[in-house]
């Protein structure tokens, strides 16, 4: 009876890699479903700290001196996520511009764009009533400045960025799991074969150029089914080393990440009366060390940057060196102050929390792998870089070679769906022909519109570049008087004040829009990165 007891449980037990779907060995030598049962959560992966998500009121709780109704109060609740400790600095962006003139050096002729259109805009300093030729010469590249956020980035090559980082990264871990040749991304990196996260999913074998050194170059341990074929050769997302994509935060997930925790919560209720990212209702520390000293980055007065040398200074006239002032309660520097951000969103002067409370974000362009006639995915090609002309005259590659083709998604992906019926939809519920006073009952969205301009809700100016034969730039500017706004799909979202705005922009919740290809002196970024799993790091137990 002992025996048949022992034999009975051994038989109903099951290990992690026992599937419960069939009984079948998961991981089996001989072949079959490979996934990876040893993984525990995700890693924080470089410069990042993890925010645990929940529930809080966005938008304005206290006064609204601006009259502009643009952030009223609602309840959003976000999903766990990561961000990065601080604002991305010029170091960390100079390791980005390295790295591209390394791989696409500026002086080949097909390249030479790719490396400009990264490029800061350090002009953003000049003044015509002002001396701040130094900080155009030195701002981004001098050591003294090195970990000062970088800024004159624009929204696009925020995003750029943030992309590449990815790549960067992913590469790192695949070489450390041995899966890539060890320091092949510095030693046999060039234009026409280099890592892309993307690529490396969907298409492997033209990661790198479709070199095999590299891709089989790695030190992991060969791993061969029954009948001797090599498996799991490349890592897939079931490998759980991929790690997602590093992106700009959305609005929600930075005005969050900004408040922290204190003072957010009372008990199990919202509180909703946080104004700054500290606890407290001042700008200057209460505490008995440091009392009276500021607690951001920002200009205190007319004329006042810093304050006066010596006795009431903050350490900074413009910009301060990362980690200057103490961090909030989730361990994040300067999400007042210091510069303002850049976030993912689209802005539209109302969140549309009837609509959607969760991970709320404006900005969604839904788009898919494009596909060659042979079913592969279409990769990048150096001889194929197509370069955009944005509304500044700048040019920027829209892709580099490596990653894959991107289009819209058609109405195979949309055909009968209820969560989205289109590709674009930046201006959903608010900003398209239905939002307009032009619409009615019978109003056909494909006829011209024949009332004045100024009856449409967005209609901000519409200015354009061409080239001539020689190549030169056309500047048009549109000079029409029935404008009525600068808001268009292109207008995106900064938060957090700067090292130039009075202390009422440094309010988390406060909210204002810049075009997404143009760059100031007062704006920089950080990264985030969606967490993936649990929504908490401990083993954390429902509470009564």
């Amino acid at each position: 009876m002992l025996s048949l007891a022992m034999f009975s449980c051994k038989r109903s037990s099951s290990s992690k890699n026992d599937s419960r779907a069939t009984g079948w060995k998961i991981n089996d030598k001989n072949g079959g479903f490979q996934y990876n049962t040893n993984f525990k959560e995700q890693a924080t992966s470089p410069g990042l700290v993890f925010i645990e998500g929940g529930t809080f009121t966005m938008g304005k709780v206290q006064d609204d001196v601006m009259h502009d109704w643009n952030n009223s109060p609602n309840q959003q609740h976000v999903q766990s996520f990561y961000m990065d400790e601080t604002e991305v600095t010029n170091k960390m962006y100079l390791e980005y511009l390295d790295w591209l003139k390394r791989v696409y050096p500026p002086d080949d002729p097909n390249f030479k764009l790719i490396y400009e259109g990264a490029l800061p805009d350090t002009l953003v300093w000049r003044n015509r009533l002002g001396y701040a030729e130094m900080m155009t010469e030195n701002y981004l590249r001098h050591p003294g400045y090195g970990e000062y956020p970088v800024v004159g980035v624009s929204w696009i090559q925020a995003v750029e960025f943030a992309d590449w980082r990815t790549d960067r990264v992913n590469e790192l871990y695949l070489e450390d799991a041995g899966y890539l040749k060890r320091d092949a991304r510095i030693t046999d990196v060039s234009a026409d074969a280099n890592f892309n996260t993307d690529t490396y999913i969907n298409a492997p074998t033209e990661t790198f150029g479709g070199n095999d050194e590299i891709l089989n170059g790695g030190k992991r341990r060969t791993q061969t089914n029954a009948a001797g074929e090599e498996i799991n050769v490349y890592a897939k997302r079931e490998s759980g080393i991929i790690t997602p994509e590093y992106r700009l935060p959305s609005e929600a997930e930075w005005e969050y990440a900004a408040l922290g925790l204190s003072e957010l919560r009372s008990y199990n209720t919202i509180r909703g009366r946080k104004k700054y990212p500290w606890s407290g209702s001042y700008t200057r520390s209460g505490k008995r060390k440091t009392k009276g000293d500021q607690l951001a980055n920002f200009k205190q007065g007319k004329g006042d940057y810093g304050g006066i040398a010596g006795w009431s200074d903050d350490g900074a006239d413009i910009t301060a060196e990362v980690k200057s002032y103490e961090p909030n309660d989730f361990g994040l520097y300067d999400m007042a102050g210091n510069v303002a951000e850049w976030v993912a969103d689209v802005y539209r002067p109302i969140v549309d929390d009837e609509f959607n409370d969760f991970n709320y974000y404006r900005g969604n362009v839904y788009t898919k792998n494009a596909i060659n006639d042979d079913g592969t995915v279409k990769v990048v090609t150096t001889d194929d870089i197509v370069y955009d002309t944005l509304s500044n005259g700048k040019i920027v590659p829209r892709n580099l070679p490596g990653e894959i083709h991107q289009v819209p998604v058609n109405e195979n992906e949309t055909y009968l769906r209820t969560n989205f019926d289109s590709s674009d939809n930046r201006n959903f519920r608010d900003g398209d022909k239905r939002s307009s006073r032009q619409f009615g009952g019978n109003f056909n969205e494909d006829e011209t519109v024949t009332d004045s301009e100024t009856g449409k809700m967005y209609n901000s100016p519409k200015h354009k570049i061409e080239r001539d034969s020689a190549g030169a730039l056309i500047k048009n500017y549109d000079k029409s008087n029935e404008r009525t706004s600068l808001i268009n799909d292109n207008a995106r979202v900064y938060k957090g004040g700067s090292w130039k705005d009075r202390e009422y922009w440094i309010d988390p919740a406060q909210r204002r829009y810049f075009p997404q290809d143009m760059a100031t002196d007062y704006i920089g970024f950080r990264c985030a990165m969606s967490r993936v799993g649990s929504k908490s790091k401990g083993k954390n137990k429902t509470r009564n």
